[in-house]
């Protein structure tokens, strides 16, 4: 119970709750430190994104590069496939579904917040895109050229960047996330919201299910085995996932979970569960496709255009792949995207935060229990490759 006291769930709804009822009673010269300090702390929050791209995108690219393989090719296209087909899943369905939720996104009669009297700018040290194209080559020529102090060299910034993360950007983000909601709270349009915010978190948590039914049934399609003698054993993976937020810490319980399977092949196991707790984030990027629509709809009016979307969900893809293995771990390595690409402003990128962080465990769940049935289809593929090597479990 301690434990969950200390959790970030905890903080962000304590934070959420604050905002709204000190916004409620907040005068206007409180509000103006809030709006000063709120701006401050996203400044810092967006300062980190590009660090926190080269950080993790590039280790990642090395660490596969010094594992290449066919099989691993094979991998890697997998999980992004799963991702891209989950995102692209996630938009239709909020194009759907969103213009048909009871969502007001009109200002009448709304506050207006103070004007910043202070502002202090940090400027990032690259834009979004370029620390994505720097990170992709950076890591490739790495690994090209078996640069091997560059590589140990980008291991040491991730750890760096890690922490930065856990000790930075985590912290301050109930308190970011508070203040926005308290500025929400002020103007007077969050509190119409509340009722669509559940709605679109339990559509999410369906559409979960929905993808994970998809890829068992392609897998087993594909290798002619039952499904279910996989999934039969993932329920503890899956509570673990939901209580940790962290499919990290959830690969012990997974790969017993896996081993229990008669269908999935011992070799396959111990390669593809640790590479796919890393990269196949299926879960996390149906959730953040859905929410970045919802949210634009509730503050900006308007769901982005179909070909916005569209680059969003093949380049979120790519971003999933390095995010790092923290809760939150997809929506913070794809928040310039959300800015850059979406055109998100403050508000927009807390209530993704908020609302992303709030359901996290369960993306994470799915993220786990779907790479079960990505190491069916790697067990299918070798088989009918006849690879018969023993492949080494892939460490990150």
């Amino acid at each position: 119970m301690n434990k969950f006291f200390k959790s970030l769930p905890f903080k962000l709804v304590v934070g959420i709750v604050f905002g709204l009822v000190i916004g409620q009673i907040a005068n206007h010269s409180v509000m103006s430190v809030v709006v000063a300090v709120r701006y401050i702390l996203s400044q810092i929050i967006i300062f980190c994104v590009p660090l926190i791209i080269i950080g993790f995108i590039a280790p990642s690219i090395t660490k596969l590069g010094t594992n290449a393989s066919k099989v691993l090719l094979v991998a890697v296209l997998l999980a992004y496939v799963s991702s891209v087909g989950a995102a692209l899943f996630s938009m239709f369905a909020g194009y759907a579904i969103i213009p048909n939720l009871s969502i007001v996104s009109n200002t009448d009669g709304l506050r207006e917040l103070p004007k910043i009297v202070f502002k202090l700018d940090i400027p990032q040290i690259m834009p979004v895109m370029s620390a994505l194209a720097l990170s992709i080559l950076l890591g490739l020529a790495a690994t090209w050229t078996k640069a091997t102090t560059i590589i140990k060299i980008l291991d040491e910034f991730q750890k760096m960047v890690l922490d930065i993360i856990v000790k930075v950007v985590i912290p301050i983000l109930p308190i970011f996330i508070s203040f926005t909601f308290m500025t929400l709270s002020y103007e007077g349009s969050i509190t119409k919201q509340l009722p669509v915010f559940i709605t679109i978190i339990l559509i999410v948590m369906l559409g979960h299910y929905i993808w994970l039914a998809f890829l068992y049934i392609l897998a087993g399609i594909y290798t002619r085995k039952n499904p279910l003698e996989v999934l039969k054993h993932y329920a503890p993976a899956y509570i673990t996932a939901v209580g940790t937020m962290s499919s990290a810490a959830t690969l012990a319980v997974a790969l017993e979970c896996a081993r229990k399977s008669s269908v999935l092949r011992k070799d396959m196991i111990n390669f593809g569960i640790p590479l796919f707790a890393n990269i196949h984030l299926c879960g996390s990027v149906l959730t953040e496709v859905f929410f970045v629509m919802a949210i634009s709809q509730i503050l900006y009016g308007a769901i982005p255009a179909l070909g916005v979307m569209i680059i969003f969900c093949i380049l979120l893809a790519v971003f999933a792949i390095g995010a790092p293995g923290v809760p939150g771990g997809t929506v913070m390595a794809s928040l310039g995207l959300i800015s850059g690409l979406l055109g998100f402003d403050e508000a927009g990128i807390a209530l993704m935060l908020t609302i992303f962080a709030l359901q996290d465990s369960f993306g994470t769940a799915c993220n786990v229990t779907g790479d079960g049935a990505l190491t069916l289809a790697m067990s299918g593929y070798a088989d009918k490759h006849n690879v018969h090597e023993k492949l080494k479990t892939v460490e990150f």
